[in-house]
């Protein structure tokens, strides 16, 4: 399912400038979050070879993404405990938000 949302998110808006992720190495809490990236972040950045997609790694840290905008808006949304699927369904809500 993952992998359909992330082919369904190619290409990204125009008004969508970065994606960020934030994660724990170790946590329970991101393991949906490591799992996405995995297994789906080599084929979101094939589809969008230019898009600058950032994976931000740091013990502790509570899961989220993080998405820049036009005009220097930013929008995040937690990712604790949610699975590779989840994650994939909040990239694709920040990607069509404005």
């Amino acid at each position: 399912m993952a992998a359909n949302l992330v082919r369904a998110m190619s290409p990204f808006p125009k008004h969508l400038k970065e994606l960020r992720l934030h994660l724990c190495q170790r946590s329970a809490a991101s393991q949906g979050v490591r799992d996405f990236v995995e297994n789906h972040y080599v084929d979101l950045k094939k589809s969008n070879p230019k898009f600058p997609i950032l994976v931000r790694e740091c013990s502790g840290v509570e899961p989220k993404v993080w998405a820049r905008y036009e005009f220097g808006r930013e929008r995040n949304l937690p990712l604790s405990n949610m699975s590779s699927d989840q994650v994939a369904k909040a990239l694709q809500m920040l990607a069509e938000q404005k």
